[in-house]
């Protein structure tokens, strides 16, 4: 088994983990260098696929924006469960650091004056979205973050490369991360005193999911197998409008995303008959909150035995829509849809992960040494149920702080390790590793009974059938902690994560925001809005 060391280990190539590492590069004294270790290549993850854009609060440029109106409208939408001080924090920081990835050489979209060109998602009360390429905006980001990662040179990067154990000792502290090749089949114990988790969500644990292959929730389960806090696992975002056809919804791995940047515009929603129904859930009608629009969906389409409802883009006009969304063109014309009909098939699919690694406003986990950002972690941003494009924002935000908080730490290497950490090595240094049965059967059954039974609309007898669900497959899967082949792990990770989700679904005995439980009530509205005021009074 090969050993090597480093001064900061980030586990994870997406907009959260490149920025933190162009971030401390700038900042913190890593004489050891920083490595930077993703599953398959450097740009394969969520923060590629981002259309809709990056909330951006510039009150200098964006006159009627301000961060109290940013604050309430993340609460609003989280249902009052956000941490007020993490919402306050990224919102006075959301600036500087688009500021600073203009400087960086990230090109958003300008208006024909030259200025910052800003558009409206839902549940946002004014335009303050920033976006690239037209919906790029992701891509756009990863793209110039890859590109200096790659110029650095004290950033390393092993691609292909998974993370299976970190390595804690008998004080809990974590001292590295143990790695694995499946090209070569081999293990490395990287050593660090200071290890990231910046993997992204958990969508593939759902049947359909907008996330990419990769999103099989390993940070989440790395923190849990060795002890970290985990918390608000039952919330979990399914986007109202992913693509469903065919070619691409069926037999792909993840379904398209069409941005909700497009209801942003102007598109109505349609049922099966070609009749607008959103009026009939909220008075904001397209432009209400994510977790309301999907479960209006869901019920159309149970109401007409239909597999989707439609996205109708007339009021756009074809020519702007091509030309503000030519992703979202590109994909269509792949799946043969006619724009020309102005109407876009499209159904929920399980989308962002509102819980996670808890971390406090250090971005510290409960295990000395850990920390997470991103995705992978609960800051409190979100609550139970996240704004629209507050997504990026938190990922970079958070980044920035953590490389502050990095800054003021030695980021010497551990010279020295204890017993526990040498009994962990033995365990994957001993051949005990297994293949199992196809692991791509029990992923396939895990989801599907995750899509159905711990979904967008939930029930006490639902999850328990899922957990039953999970139980069996962890079972045929002998509960192996050691695998032979990328594809064991990442179904070890799947299970971890689908067993919290479901466990805390079930603690929670009430509706609110994302999870639904058809046979609990929801929570009083007065409330939640109560919640977010007197936050707002602090």
């Amino acid at each position: 088994m090969k050993h090597s060391k480093y001064s900061i280990i980030i586990i994870g190539s997406g907009a959260a983990g490149l920025y933190l590492a162009l971030s401390a590069q700038r900042n913190c004294r890593t004489k050891d260098g920083i490595l930077v270790v993703t599953k398959t290549k450097m740009d394969e993850c969520n923060s590629a696929l981002a259309q809709g854009g990056i909330v951006s609060v510039m009150p200098e440029i964006n006159k009627n924006d301000n961060v109290t109106s940013h604050i309430m409208d993340t609460i609003k939408a989280g249902c009052g469960l956000n941490d007020f001080n993490v919402v306050k924090f990224i919102s006075e920081n959301s600036s500087y650091v688009i500021n600073d990835l203009i400087d960086l050489g990230v090109e958003f979209d300008k208006k024909e004056d030259g200025s910052l060109s800003f558009t409206l998602e839902a549940a946002h009360s004014m335009p303050r979205i920033l976006h690239a390429g037209g919906d790029y905006t992701g891509k756009m980001i990863e793209d110039r973050l890859c590109h200096l990662v790659k110029k650095s040179d004290s950033i390393e990067v092993y691609e292909d490369s998974i993370a299976v154990e970190l390595l804690c000792d008998n004080k809990n502290a974590c001292r590295g991360v143990l790695i694995y090749n499946p090209s070569l089949d081999t293990y490395e114990a990287v050593y660090s005193n200071a290890v990231v988790l910046a993997t992204g969500g958990i969508g593939q644990v759902y049947e359909y999911t907008t996330n990419p292959v990769v999103a099989t929730a390993d940070g989440l389960a790395l923190a849990h197998l060795a002890g970290a806090e985990v918390s608000d696992m039952e919330f979990v975002q399914f986007h109202p409008t992913a693509l469903k056809v065919n070619t691409i919804g069926e037999k792909a791995k993840n379904m398209p995303l069409v941005s909700e940047a497009v209801r942003g515009e102007g598109a109505k929603l349609l049922n099966i008959n070609k009749e607008p129904f959103m009026e009939k859930y909220h008075p904001k009608a397209e432009l209400a909150p994510r977790d309301v629009v999907a479960r209006a969906i869901f019920n159309e389409m149970e109401k007409t035995n239909a597999r989707n409802v439609y996205l109708d883009i007339t009021s756009i006009g074809l020519d702007r829509f091509k030309t503000r969304f030519p992703a979202i063109t590109n994909i269509c014309n792949e799946a043969n849809i006619d724009l020309a009909t102005g109407l876009i098939p499209v159904s929920p699919a399980a989308h962002y992960f509102m819980g996670g690694v808890k971390v406090n406003s250090n971005m510290e986990t409960t295990i000395e040494n850990l920390y997470a950002i991103g995705e992978v972690s609960r800051t409190g941003l979100h609550g139970a149920n996240r704004l629209a494009s507050n997504s990026l924002l938190e990922c970079v935000v958070c980044a920035y702080k953590l490389a502050d908080t990095l800054s003021q730490r030695n980021l010497d290497a551990p010279k020295s390790f204890d017993t526990k950490i040498k009994s962990t090595l033995e365990m994957y240094d001993s051949n005990l590793a297994n293949d199992i049965l196809e692991t791509g059967i029990l992923r396939r059954m895990l989801k599907k009974a995750m899509w159905q039974n711990a979904g967008i609309v939930r029930t006490q007898s639902g999850l328990n059938n899922a957990l039953r669900v999970i139980d069996d497959i962890t079972l045929i899967s002998r509960n192996l902690r050691v695998y032979s082949t990328k594809d064991g792990y990442e179904l070890r990770n799947s299970i971890i994560a689908a067993k919290l989700i479901v466990e805390a679904a079930l603690r929670r005995e009430n509706s609110i925001g994302a999870h639904y439980r058809e046979d609990m009530p929801e929570l009083p509205k007065a409330l939640v809005e109560n919640s977010g005021t007197s936050a707002l009074k602090l």
